[in-house]
């Protein structure tokens, strides 16, 4: 199964970046290039433990949708979304936040599985961990960009 493990440090502090990455609405701002859009649970806002969200955005060609939920939320420190419904056999996304002296250390650990047997983890291996982890590296970029600028005051005031 593959996993990806990303690092993003971000100059700003910690409440802000914990939930900047919570919001909806920033992270459909992140993946507006797939027309992704939150379409039934929390649909705007910032999620909760146990909230579900059903995403739906084009990805390889195909509307698809994936519903979520957060199964576990340790405020400024940690949240877990894993999938409900959707297109991998499995999913689970990790998010890490540390303060450090002037920055947080944010970690992305994302797990997910495909169908169809050796042919979807070759597929795996080919394409989709580098496109999942480019997805993952745009979404982070997004938030440093709110978090560490006065963007962020137009999503979280």
């Amino acid at each position: 199964m593959p996993t990806i493990h990303l690092t993003t440090v971000i100059r700003a502090p910690l409440d802000r970046v914990f939930d900047l990455s919570r919001s909806i609405t920033l992270h459909k701002r992140s993946m507006a290039h797939l027309q992704e859009d939150a379409i039934k649970g929390r649909v705007n806002g910032l999620i909760e433990a146990n909230d579900t969200v059903t995403w739906q955005a084009k990805h390889l060609g195909k509307i698809r949708q994936l519903t979520t939920r957060i199964t576990e939320m340790r405020p400024k420190e940690y949240f877990c979304d894993e999938m409900v419904e959707g297109d991998f056999t499995y999913m689970k996304h990790e998010h890490h936040f540390k303060q450090i002296e002037n920055a947080v250390i944010a970690i992305d650990v994302f797990e997910f599985g495909t169908p169809y047997g050796r042919l979807g983890r070759w597929f795996e291996k080919l394409y989709l961990n580098k496109y999942m982890t480019q997805l993952l590296k745009m979404r982070n970029d997004v938030i440093k960009d709110y978090a560490e600028s006065e963007k962020w005051r137009v999503i979280l005031d």
